[in-house]
């Protein structure tokens, strides 16, 4: 793995236009559109990692506290729940600590007298079979009695203590300008044993004595009533879906809870309570599924669709693409949108730390996957099935685009949707629409300034018009300066049909390597793969360093809804699978590599006469 130590980028650099790959456009008639100043810099950060105060992270060996996080995302050093140091190649610039709101500090409470964090979790060793960790795993849920859960044990004295200290450990490593955490938990139920997750993240440190938690409801839409009261008292939050993946098409279904139609009011609170959703993780990536997306040769990334049952998760509603299609399909039928909300990604993990680099990846939960050993362990005691860590990827980080790094300005950025996932890497994307790009817009000496003034960021919707033309949109991207050089940038269409049916389509508008694309196959050629997976390294001798086009919709329709999103792809690179392989000195399991990427929040078109 290539790396430097120079700082991550704060704004795209937009000299040496003149290197990016362009695509040549007419000239569009102009309208007026009008934009408040523009924000000048993008953040990274990880807004869903647990610590010793989740009762899954306790029970698996973690003993690290909220402080422990924000010294990990800030460049220190934090110790494995295994013992061995861990820390980050580079800072976050915001974190938060997402502990799960039922029984909120249980396990850590129970354990008065140390005896569960006895040697058994230090003697797990580097090699050890899964068989001594579901034993050591099975021992430590019998020590805290959790059988003895119940409803006495709501909103408890711990649960106050572990809140209180949450929130404490926020005011502390909180650094306006500098560093910014936010104060939030995590909403956790499991209906039918599939995945209904969601991050609650408060703009201030103005929040509720305690979490609402799903003991008290399964249902989001009394989650999202009790948020709404709460702001009213001037206690704003957000709540953030997880791991649809894994809901078995529960995160995004066409009916209430309680299985009734969907309505304009319950469009108008999720939208406004559910700006964003959380697409890339540890336990797979949300954005898309090959059997949704058939024609996607890209969709079948860090696919992990199975629920916690073991079962196979349904795709239809599980996955982001497809639920924005749906909105659209209600918007055409019904006249609103549910299902209308911008992405990031984050990690889950359960080490009080962001374990995103696949050269320096140290597990979700330290039973499950703390160890190389234990990750890639194979034992003909414990079935194939149970190593669910061979499933997980390296997670994903949130990408804000924000006029500073302060609580109110990311916060309010992700109301907005000026926001975007990457599965890891800094990448670097901006993404605009537009009734008046030309082809010019990047030979300008301020192509961001006019991109703003001109057209919408990324979550906006194009303004009404009465202009035949097609919208264009203006996409540029640079590497992560630490990562490997990328491959393409593409822009993923969906629209509905006079029959209200979406669909969608895949363009490649810009290409590293001077490729075009092939007349035959309309496929572009692949970038070649420079791994090295007896190594596990790569050269960045292909691929370029930065890409950027302004892109016409080739088959706009005005009367039809649509919207379109930008994705941008890396150059192959080893897997965390392949580095702890080549530590072991094991053969690495499939896949050897991936492609690493960033996945922009959507900008969205409805015709003149169906805008808000």
């Amino acid at each position: 793995m290539i790396r430097k130590n120079n700082s991550c980028y704060r704004t795209l650099t937009l000299l040496s236009l003149s290197l990016f790959s362009t695509i040549a456009l007419a000239e569009p008639e102009q309208v007026e559109t009008v934009h408040s100043p523009a924000p000048s810099s993008v953040y990274f950060g990880d807004l869903h990692i647990h610590t010793s105060f989740s009762n899954d992270a306790y029970t698996m060996g973690v003993r690290s506290t909220p402080d422990d996080t924000y010294i990990f995302a800030k460049g220190g050093t934090i110790k494995h729940a295994f013992g061995y140091p861990i820390s980050l190649s580079k800072p976050l610039d915001f974190a938060a600590v997402t502990d799960h709101a039922e029984y909120l500090g249980l396990s850590r409470a129970k354990d008065v007298d140390g005896s569960a964090a006895s040697n058994d979790f230090k003697e797990v060793i580097d090699k050890g079979s899964r068989l001594s960790i579901t034993w050591t795993y099975i021992k430590a849920l019998a020590s805290f009695g959790l059988s003895g859960w119940g409803e006495g044990e709501i909103n408890a004295p711990y649960s106050y203590s572990a809140w209180s200290e949450i929130r404490a450990s926020a005011e502390r490593h909180y650094e306006p300008g500098k560093f910014t955490t936010f104060v939030g938990y995590e909403w956790s139920p499991i209906i039918d044993m599939a995945s209904m997750h969601r991050n609650i993240i408060y703009r201030s440190s103005h929040v509720p004595e305690i979490p609402y938690s799903s003991v008290e409801s399964l249902n989001a839409e009394d989650l999202w009533d009790q948020l709404k009261l709460q702001s009213l008292q001037g206690m704003i939050a957000i709540s953030i879906p997880h791991n649809g993946n894994m809901s078995n098409g529960k995160m995004w279904e066409t009916q209430t809870f309680n299985g009734e139609p969907l309505s304009p009011e319950y469009a108008e609170l999720r939208n406004a309570l559910e700006p964003i959703a959380e697409i890339m993780q540890i336990k797979g990536q949300s954005e898309t599924h090959p059997l949704l997306s058939n024609e996607d040769e890209f969709a079948d990334f860090e696919i992990n669709d199975i629920n916690f049952r073991g079962d196979a998760s349904n795709p239809k509603g599980s996955y982001a693409r497809d639920a924005l299609r749906t909105g659209l399909e209600y918007a055409h039928r019904e006249g609103f949108n549910p299902f209308k909300f911008g992405v990031i990604g984050s990690t889950d993990s359960h080490n009080s730390s962001s374990p995103v680099e696949e050269d320096n990846y140290h597990g979700k939960q330290p039973i499950i996957d703390g160890t190389p050993g234990i990750r890639l362990n194979e034992s003909l005691l414990i079935p194939k099935s149970f190593n669910m860590a061979s499933n997980w990827g390296s997670g994903g980080l949130a990408a804000v685009w924000a006029k500073e790094n302060t609580r109110e300005a990311l916060f309010d950025a992700m109301r907005r949707k000026e926001t975007y996932a990457t599965s890891g890497p800094r990448i670097q994307v901006r993404f605009f629409g537009s009734w008046n790009f030309s082809k010019q817009l990047l030979e300008q000496d301020d192509p961001l300034v006019q991109a703003y003034q001109q057209g919408v960021p990324m979550g906006g919707l194009l303004p009404a018009t009465t202009l035949t033309t097609a919208p264009a949109f203006a996409v540029w991207a640079s590497k992560d300066p630490d990562g490997a050089n990328l491959d393409r940038i593409q822009i993923i269409k969906a629209w509905v049909d006079n029959d209200g049916k979406s669909h969608e389509q895949v363009y490649d508008v810009a290409a590293s390597d001077q490729r075009i694309t092939d007349p035959v196959s309309g496929k572009l050629a692949k970038v070649g793969n420079t791994v090295d997976i007896t190594t596990a390294s790569y050269r960045n001798s292909i691929g370029a360093v930065q890409l950027a086009a302004v892109w016409r919709d080739p088959t706009f329709v005005p009367d039809t809804e649509a919207f379109y999103y930008a994705r941008v792809i890396e150059i192959p690179t080893p897997r965390w699978s392949t580095y702890d392989a080549v530590k072991l000195g094991v053969e690495p399991p499939q896949p050897t590599t991936l492609q690493e990427r960033a996945v922009t929040s959507a900008i969205w078109y409805q015709p003149a006469n169906n805008q808000p």
